[in-house]
């Protein structure tokens, strides 16, 4: 177990920090009327919020860059200061932003970035200032910019930010930059962007015509499945399903809708009604569009008196649920309006609890290596310090649990001090794809709020009613988001399984037409997706439009092969595998399905 960096007392967050600032004083030295709001350091670099007369070019960032560079060379050092109120003010006078931020803090209850403060954090007001620029902050910065190397930053890019993230509110400039601690560093991470920006799921999820979503016409957040890429979801479905039966779970299905006093039971309601879609009236009662899967699964666990002989219990389902996410978020398959999430909830007496994480986290880990992830690192999320449901004793339970199935999985893991929701500690299990980014898939969580609150019971050995554990556990998250992860992970060459089509025919003229849809039947018979090319192009021309659709095989076909009644492979990386029979080839595609190889 490691206890995580804390990313603000790094040496590289105070260099993006510090050019955050830099960036700003470039900004405003080109646009002396310019508004400024808040610029943080963000996961790989940095960005800063403005209000500026006109739109930002490309020449801009290019010019703003070449200004910072020579602010860096100049080696400021930061000065900080405490401020009144009234002081501050005075400071930021052209600033109404800044204004509103200081406002915030004389109140009480925000920091210097409108964010709410700890309950027992008294508000402080205080700035850096650097060269002629200074702002409100509470640091830390560098000593001075002579600590920055000036070819170890790049700004990268300008989108539209509101104030506060309120659609209701000004929209601003938000300009992005990168910064390491050396040029290396730097290229490294320029090169990765440039890996992934070809890796991109919308782009080639366009160009693999997987699927497209329309916000003019059906909306923002909706997603098309198109036949390829349902194809691939009903193969992830299939596995998915198959692989839950073999382990023990029960398949259950739920409605898209719930009668709002469900919804207020759950608790849904009161913590997380700005997330859900509004009510509709139905038989003057209120339903609303289900934004979870879990309150469904404790009512087919309460439809009957429950022994504790039943448990554990799990039921698996892909379910369908509808979030409201801010337009500004939404991002493709990644942050979508309706999704359908793997979502599984276990029920089981406390004396099972070791054992049930033991299982459960073997299985997600059996999974996401089916698909391809071997790189896992494990997050362990304790109680929060502030506010949290359920008995002392319960949350030590559950703590030592999932940890001690950490330490028995030999993954390696972080501890999360505090981290864990209100109603109960989790693990959380982060990949990485082929060009090294982190993603957060599955989530194993307890849970001692809802039992609670729809007091949910079994009968024990004694005879007397007993309150299980509820353990929430989504293996892929979502199947959107998970299927845009596969897209820019594989680059869209997917493995022999899951291709849409796994073989195409080339015949190299049309005599040869004939032959190749008999192989193509053929194939198909024997369980392989197989399709052929009988367009009038010449046979390379078919070669690239079959490797720019990454399909596995390619099979030429000529006179030679119709003679001898074979094929000549090729893969979609350009390996010439040569002439086989038929039956041969089947050999070779069944083997790589059944071994899930790309």
């Amino acid at each position: 177990m490691s206890q995580p960096e804390n990313y603000e007392s790094t040496q590289l967050y105070k260099i993006r920090h510090s050019l955050a600032h830099v960036m700003a004083q470039a900004v405003l030295e080109m646009f002396p009327n310019g508004k400024v709001a808040i610029g943080p350091p963000i996961e790989d670099g940095f960005y800063y919020d403005f209000d500026l007369p006109r739109a930002l070019t490309s020449d801009d960032l290019a010019a703003i860059e070449k200004r910072m560079r020579n602010i860096v060379k100049q080696r400021h050092t930061f000065a900080f200061r405490e401020l009144s109120a009234d002081a501050a003010k005075k400071l930021f006078v052209d600033q109404p932003y800044k204004i509103e931020l200081i406002e915030g803090l004389e109140a009480g209850g925000l920091d210097d970035n409108g964010e709410p403060l700890p309950e027992d954090q008294k508000p402080v007001i205080t700035t850096y200032k650097h060269d002629t620029f200074e702002d409100l902050c509470k640091g830390p910065h560098v000593e001075d910019l002579g600590k920055i190397n000036p070819k170890s930053f790049r700004l990268l890019s300008v989108a539209g930010a509101y104030w506060r993230g309120d659609e209701k509110r000004a929209q601003l400039q938000r300009i992005y930059g990168t910064a390491w601690e050396n040029s290396q560093e730097l290229q490294d991470y320029l090169h990765k962007l440039a890996e992934a920006k070809k890796r991109d799921h919308r782009k080639l999820g366009k160009e693999l015509d997987l699927f497209s979503s329309d916000s003019d016409e059906i909306g923002n957040g909706l997603i098309l499945w198109h036949p390829k890429g349902a194809l691939m979801r009903h193969l992830i479905e299939e596995f998915y399903r198959n692989e839950h039966l073999k382990n023990g779970y029960d398949l259950v299905s739920t409605p898209h809708i719930g009668r709002g006093k469900l919804w207020q039971t759950s608790g849904h309601l009161d913590f997380y009604k700005e997330g859900m879609y509004s009510s509709m009236e139905i038989d003057e009662q209120d339903y609303y569009l289900k934004p979870m899967n879990c309150p469904f699964h404790i009512m087919v666990y309460k439809n009957s008196k429950r022994s504790y002989r039943e448990l554990p219990m799990r039921y698996s389902e892909w379910g369908t649920v509808y979030r409201y996410e801010r337009s500004g978020t939404l991002h493709g398959l990644l942050r979508v309006r309706g999704f359908t999430q793997d979502d599984a909830h276990h029920f089981v007496r406390p004396d099972q609890l070791d054992e049930e994480i033991d299982f459960t986290l073997k299985f997600s880990v059996h999974m996401l290596r089916s698909f391809g992830f071997e790189d896992i690192q494990a997050y362990l999320s304790t109680q929060p310090a502030e506010k949290s449901v359920g008995a002392a004793a319960d949350w030590r339970k559950a703590e030592s649990a999932l940890e001690a199935s950490l330490k028995r999985s030999g993954l390696s893991y972080e501890l999360d001090a505090g981290g864990g929701a209100f109603y109960g500690p989790k693990i959380d299990l982060k990949i990485k794809d082929a060009i090294g980014r982190a993603w957060q898939l599955s989530t194993i969580q307890v849970d001692f709020n809802l039992p609670e609150r729809f007091d949910m019971t079994f009968i024990g050995q004694d005879g007397q009613e007993h309150r299980p554990f509820m353990v929430h556990r989504a293996l892929l998250g979502s199947l959107e988001r998970f299927f845009g992860i596969l897209v820019e992970h594989y680059a869209g060459a997917f493995p022999v399984w899951l291709a849409p089509v796994q073989a195409i025919l080339i015949p190299i003229a049309d005599r040869h037409i004939e032959y190749a849809n008999k192989v193509c039947d053929s194939l198909k018979e024997a369980g392989i997706r197989a399709e052929v090319d009988d367009g009038g192009d010449r046979m390379g021309n078919k070669i690239r439009k079959a490797q720019g659709q990454k399909i596995p095989y390619m099979l030429v076909v000529g006179d030679k092969e119709m003679d001898a009644e074979e094929v000549a492979v090729r893969l979609r990386n350009g390996e010439d595998l040569g002439p086989k029979s038929v039956a041969a080839f089947s050999e070779i595609a069944l083997q790589a399905v059944a071994d899930k190889l790309a």
